[in-house]
């Protein structure tokens, strides 16, 4: 199973760079290679429901509704206990191409209950990362306070500065 990194990862693949917003998985090679580094095989079909599903947690992490794209994902999926060494273990009876992009909607799923609330999209408005605020009180605002937060810092100091009258 896909652990918090992944989803991390594959949530944060489309940063904006230069003012524009990027797409780290347009290109073929590096889904392929994320995907192969977390199990998978690559090709057409996986690197088609990895991106559908990224795109759906990227909605759903942002407040907007992506119910149809992941009941798409997880159509016909199950989840089926078998004993094991340690007790029953769960396997996910899903096809092998779509088995990644429904590992990484219950990576999500796991984290919206262990954590609730505290995967939201930063705050920097002209930011398109995710954050997972692990900080106790639960106020992290930011992906980076080096990037998003002091930016944004500078910004409202520097129209504070403005406003205020200049003695002379």
């Amino acid at each position: 199973m896909l652990d918090d990194q992944a989803l991390m990862e594959a949530l944060n693949s489309t940063p904006v760079a230069d003012g524009r917003r990027q797409d780290l998985w347009r290109d073929d090679r590096e889904v392929d290679g994320w995907a192969r580094d977390h199990g998978g095989v690559g090709g057409d079909e996986e690197r088609g429901w990895l991106r559908t599903a990224r795109d759906a947690l990227q909605e759903a992490a942002s407040g907007r509704p992506a119910q149809p794209l992941l009941r798409r994902v997880l159509a016909g999926v199950r989840r089926v206990p078998r004993p094991g060494a340690a007790g029953i273990e769960w396997h996910l009876e899903v096809p092998s191409e779509r088995r990644l992009a429904v590992e990484l909607v219950l990576a999500w799923g796991d984290v919206e209950e262990r954590l609730p609330g505290r995967l939201r999209p930063c705050e920097n408005p002209a930011c398109r990362l995710f954050l997972l605020d692990r900080s106790r009180a639960n106020t992290a605002r930011w992906c980076s306070m080096k990037t998003c937060g002091n930016r944004l810092k500078a910004r409202r100091h520097q129209a504070r500065a403005r406003e205020t009258p200049q003695p002379g």
